[in-house]
């Protein structure tokens, strides 16, 4: 039996060795970092560990008639790792083989059922393997019950009964003990590598936020060359790797690294890998120059991958990393390059939406400009014309602050202006205001705010004359517009109060539902544009009774801006 126990350990210690090399291979690495086996997977690693039972055998001790073997090793590890199926599958294999090249051999039948039975026994119990925190153990334990499970299937099945009992007499120890030894190893191998895949994996994440961070401020401006070629220069040097290039669907819009004598930007796509890419919207891995298709003949490029980037599904681009190896394509730079792929087209499609953001309020705002400046001209022209021949130094003030009311519009084409600059523009306004109204209109500042706060423009111009037009114009008495700019800890709130004529509840709603007069486009725009800019919750706020006066409140957050 010592002799069986060294020989067999032997034999077993290359199986381990077996199992190491293609436990190491890039396809049994990938399978390994699936969460769920698909059947073609189960398929390839039930092939792989039948194969690896099937070496048990061959490389099996010869002894009274049968084969004392490691066949088991290989079919219990693919019960345990890939399921049932896997089990079954790979035990089918490695069983049937058995059977066949021993037909009416002595344990020729026994060995081939116990060896399907194992893999099924392991399969089954699979979930509690991968629940387990001491996998290891529990895989020698699973050795000791299978391989057990099999000697007493030879005592069952195999005759004379005798020479079965005598068999595993001397069998039994030996294959029991190493056979749960080499599977505990294996598994121990296994998890080494699934634990150096996470860490691969983390790494290459961590890796692709860093470039990510860095590339963030230049892509939300868009697939732009100058953001190219910032990206390419942070990719290169964060990934090491030798040339890193990225195009439009037409151009090379930035190459940094090997070649880039010739990969020149602003030139056309020349590279029939980069079109295929950019025609099938999936990436594509060349391992040699061939393969890449560059129409020079001295290009040092000899391996790619080549990710599509898009937006609404649709191509608009390239990422590419480039090896001056030959088949030098690296599973951290496939993985780095296609997570990269999808962050880079997520951010250029919010830069869209952004634009389309922005240049929706600008619309807006133009639309408003467009509704006050030629009702507002012709009243203050009127006004300042009745002024000329009885108050004249009144005319040319009012005249100042016309042109000052104008200037202070062409901050419309500006994103944000000051609170000081929309105060001035307000001020101009009801200036030009009270001389029409003359002595009827009262006019109160609180300003309790740094005047430096960034603020849309227009955004209070539009509520004063809706206090005007709507609620003091029908009064008989004075009236009066109170203008509050008030700071607080993270938000800065703007009100416009009047004393006219109020409104009901159903008249608010419907003014800012957007189903009312066009003579309210102005508030109605402000209202939207608030909402675009800073979120759903940040639009106008409006407190009014009828015969009670209005309140028009905003609430800006002093924080980071926020969009709908």
């Amino acid at each position: 039996m010592s002799t069986l126990f060294w020989e067999l350990l032997t034999k077993v210690s290359i199986i381990i060795v077996i199992s190491y090399l293609f436990s190491n291979s890039r396809v049994f690495s990938k399978t390994l970092n699936s969460e769920n086996f698909h059947f073609k997977e189960k398929i390839l690693m039930s092939l792989y560990f039948g194969a690896i039972g099937i070496i048990g055998t061959y490389s099996g001790i010869p002894y009274m008639g049968a084969i004392v073997n490691n066949r088991v090793i290989g079919v219990v590890i693919g019960g345990l790792i890939g399921g049932p199926v896997v089990g079954v599958l790979s035990g089918l294999i490695a069983g049937g083989h058995r059977f066949l090249i021993d037909i009416g051999g002595f344990t020729a039948f026994s060995c081939g059922l116990s060896t399907l039975t194992e893999g099924l026994v392991a399969g089954l119990l699979s979930p509690i393997f991968y629940k387990s925190d001491i996998k290891v153990a529990f895989a020698f334990v699973v050795g000791l019950v299978t391989e057990f499970l099999q000697m007493v299937i030879i005592i069952l099945t195999a005759r004379p009964v005798e020479d079965a009992f005598a068999l595993v007499e001397i069998i039994a120890f030996p294959m029991i003990v190493i056979n749960s030894v080499g599977i505990a190893i294996i598994i121990a191998i296994i998890e080494n590598i699934k634990k150096q895949n996470d860490a691969q994996a983390a790494f290459r994440a961590q890796m692709a936020l860093k470039i990510a961070n860095k590339t963030l401020p230049y892509l939300s401006k868009g697939l732009t060359v100058a953001a190219a070629e910032q990206t390419t220069r942070i990719i290169h040097e964060v990934a090491k790797v030798d040339a890193i290039a990225i195009t439009d669907n037409k151009r090379i819009l930035a190459h940094y690294g090997a070649s880039s004598d010739h990969h020149l930007t602003n030139d056309l796509i020349h590279t029939t890998l980069t079109k295929e890419v950019l025609k099938t919207g999936t990436y594509k891995i060349a391992l040699d120059k061939s393969e890449i298709g560059c129409d020079r003949r001295d290009c040092t490029l000899q391996a790619a991958v080549i990710a599509p980037l898009k937006i609404n599904n649709q191509t608009i681009g390239t990422l590419k990393f480039y090896n001056a190896k030959k088949s030098e394509i690296r599973q951290v730079d496939l993985e780095l390059v296609l997570g990269l792929a999808s962050l880079f087209s997520t951010q250029l499609e919010l830069s869209k939406l952004e634009n389309q953001t922005k240049l929706l309020a600008m619309t807006e705002l133009k639309a408003l400009q467009a509704q006050i400046n030629p009702h507002f001209l012709f009243n203050a022209l009127n006004t300042i014309n009745s002024l000329v021949r009885i108050d004249p130094d009144n005319a040319r003030r009012q005249l100042v602050n016309l042109a000052d009311y104008f200037r202070h519009n062409l901050t419309l084409m500006e994103e944000e202006v000051t609170l000081e600059k929309e105060l001035n523009q307000v001020k101009s306004y009801l200036e030009i205001e009270k001389a029409r109204y003359q002595d009827n209109l009262e006019i109160e500042y609180h300003i309790d705010a740094d005047l430096g706060i960034r603020v849309p423009p227009i955004i209070v111009q539009p509520l004063v004359e809706n206090s005007i037009k709507h609620g003091i114009f029908s009064l008989r008495e004075r009236g009066k517009i109170i203008i509050t700019f008030k700071e607080n800890t993270d938000t800065l709130m703007i009100e416009v109060s009047d004393n006219g004529i109020g409104m009901n509840p159903d008249t608010i709603e419907k003014l800012l539902a957007d189903n009312y007069s066009k003579t309210s486009v102005g508030i109605i725009n402000t209202h939207k544009r608030l909402k675009t800019i800073y979120g759903e919750h940040h639009g106008l706020k409006i407190m009014s009774k009828p015969y009670q006066g209005t309140t028009v409140r905003i609430e800006i957050p002093l924080g980071d801006k926020i969009y709908a």
